[in-house]
């Protein structure tokens, strides 16, 4: 395949901190690169120098002969009244054409993108306004497209849409995302950047993440074998008079190469070290909504949020929201919260409710004060789990060393404020977490950290979140907000949705066009108890009850001191024994509230 650009040996670096150290990297015609790495690494500056928008301290870049590019761009150009078709023209005020080729090539990709090019950019929703962007970076038919999280804050059918497009284009294209879903059905390589230096890796994530950590485990083993010899050197160098006397130069040459080796060693970058605050268990029911209803009136219009919304929320569940942006989801969670009173119907709270919210805007942060003042409130400690913590020793957890806090927030980059937002949230004591939007921004490994962290939390999670893969991995309960006031509920997340929906689908086809869909038995949620059904259901609660019990009486046992004493097969048999009750609590619950709604 043709080599559209080739960098060679390209240094960058900004003050003392080094982003590129002498990298090479060929893209080629038709290929679609992932470029993944931690927050800071310079993953948006190693794509400026692509685009050629700032140039790198040393090294070669090489493109080929009539090389065209484009940027999907983040933000879009708002002047008052300017027209879809006139953004995307903007595109060629480089390029020199006929009138009447800009005029063709715009109309071809308004078509193919299914746009209005008399409308205002301004009037269009967020996902329309990232459809005109994308039709402004592939109206010149560039040879590469590059990407910087192109999903961030877009819901998911317009992400499906994007992929679509994506899939679609026949030019190369080099990518940012934490989006694993997106990444695992686009990338052919991945690239990481990591301290540094380049690496490529094929385009399988699960393959990339398997050799990662067999690299990072042997660099580690190199690291302790250098160290350990650096050591005995060290000792040697420092023998008696004697030794000195007759000491080999060369070993002493040898040593000092090895300090300045050791010297220049950049450590991987710290792990977020994340834990929750946890306080006293809330009631078992956390929520329950009757016939709760929303709307309001504007225009002379009545708009339903949601209309006649019945649930149950039981501690430990853990619930997603899913729906197209601006359908309501935020609403939800507020009515669901007490935030908002329904217009129509009832919202019981439970009791013991401690409630921490993610905010998706970062209203909570004071972009005038610093990362120290906005989550101590001029505390020196904070208190975590029980125990008195410094304030600077609990942010370098979160990535933030002593010499970063005092940095205001307004100089902070998305995945940062991120990472400040889950240092406030988990500081918090709470047994429901609430967080609307929180993967945007915050790279993968930081993702894959708060999963595993979310999985483990005991308490309550309501989650809105547009990234299938982070709502797959944790949640329990899907909601579904589809429109006009319906909301729908499902078990699993959102692979389970598609199956779920696939199977309803399936079914109304296959009935007679004569037949009224409202006859139609469905598969979930409709039908009447059978015998067996109903003394299921009546011994559900009892057991429920008992294996609520043995989970309390581990809960005791592990917060005894002492406990992480015992021999590791101990704590692991106790540790496995509690996730299997809690396991099988959960599933009861699922069983418990399907019965009931059949019945």
């Amino acid at each position: 395949m043709t080599v559209l650009i080739n960098l060679e040996n390209v240094f960058l670096s900004y003050g003392s901190e080094v982003l590129l150290d002498h990298v090479d990297l060929q893209v080629r015609a038709g290929e679609r690169v992932c470029l993944i790495g931690r927050n800071g690494a310079g993953k948006s500056s190693f794509l400026k120098i692509i685009d050629d928008t700032i140039s790198p301290d040393d090294g070669k870049i090489h493109r080929q002969s009539g090389f065209k590019i484009s940027r999907l761009e983040q933000e879009l150009p708002q002047e008052a009244g300017a027209s879809v078709y006139a953004t995307i023209g903007t595109a060629f005020e480089h390029y020199a054409l006929e009138d009447w080729e800009v005029e063709q090539k715009i109309q071809g990709t308004l078509e193919r993108l299914e746009l209005d090019g008399t409308q205002q950019v301004m009037a269009l929703s967020g996902g329309w306004q990232r459809r005109v962007a994308l039709a402004k970076a592939l109206v010149i038919e560039p040879d590469l497209l590059l990407l910087d999280e192109p999903t961030n804050h877009l819901d998911i059918e317009a992400i499906q849409w994007l992929e679509k497009q994506l899939l679609q284009f026949k030019g190369g294209i080099l990518f940012i995302t934490h989006d694993r879903w997106l990444l695992r059905r686009l990338a052919t390589r991945i690239i990481e950047l990591d301290r540094g230096q380049l690496t490529s890796w094929p385009g399988d994530y699960d393959n990339f993440i398997r050799r990662k950590e067999e690299m990072l485990a042997a660099e580690a083993h190199q690291s302790k074998e250098f160290d350990k010899k650096l050591a005995e050197e060290e000792r040697w160098i420092r023998q008696g008079i004697k030794a000195r006397r007759t000491r080999n130069e060369g070993r002493v040459r040898a040593l000092k190469a090895m300090r300045k080796e050791r010297q220049q060693r950049r450590e991987l970058q710290g792990t977020v070290s994340l834990s929750l605050n946890e306080v006293t268990r809330s009631g078992q029911l956390v929520i329950e909504a009757e016939q709760a209803s929303y709307y309001y009136d504007a225009n002379n219009k009545t708009t339903n949020i949601i209309d006649q919304f019945s649930t149950r929320v039981m501690r430990g569940d853990r619930i997603g929201l899913l729906g197209p942006n601006g359908v309501g989801k935020t609403t939800l969670l507020n009515v669901l919260l007490g935030k908002l009173l329904p217009t129509s119907g009832i919202v019981k709270l439970g009791t013991k409710l401690e409630v921490a919210y993610f905010d998706q805007l970062r209203e909570t942060l004071d972009p005038e004060l610093s990362i120290l003042d906005n989550l101590s409130g001029g505390r020196s400690s904070i208190v975590v789990n029980g125990k008195d913590k410094h304030v600077i020793s609990y942010l370098s957890d979160f990535l933030f060393p002593p010499k970063r806090v005092h940095t205001l927030v307004k100089a902070l980059s998305g995945g940062e404020c991120n990472r400040l937002l889950l240092a406030k949230l988990f500081s918090l004591p709470a047994n429901v977490l609430v967080m609307d939007e929180p993967t945007n921004d915050l790279d993968i490994e930081t993702l894959e950290l708060l999963e595993e962290l979310l999985s483990q939390f005991s308490g309550t999670l309501l989650l809105v979140s547009h990234d299938r893969e982070f709502i797959d991995n944790i949640v329990t309960r899907t909601l579904v907000l589809e429109g006009e006031g319906k909301v729908s509920e499902f078990v699993g997340g959102y692979q389970d949705w598609l199956e779920q929906t696939r199977k309803i689908n399936n079914t109304i086809k296959t009935v007679s066009p004569t037949k009224n869909i409202a006859d139609i038995k469905l598969p979930a949620n409709s039908g009447v108890l059978s015998y067996e059904e109903r003394k299921e259901l009546a011994k559900i609660p009892e057991k429920v009850e008992k294996l609520e019990k043995k989970q309390q009486m581990l809960f005791d046992e592990m917060a005894q001191e002492g406990f992480y004493d015992q021999s590791e097969a101990t704590v692991n048999h106790l540790t496995q024994q509690l996730k299997l009750i809690e396991k099988e609590i959960t599933q009861l619950y699922g069983r418990w509230e399907m019965l009931e709604a059949k019945s």
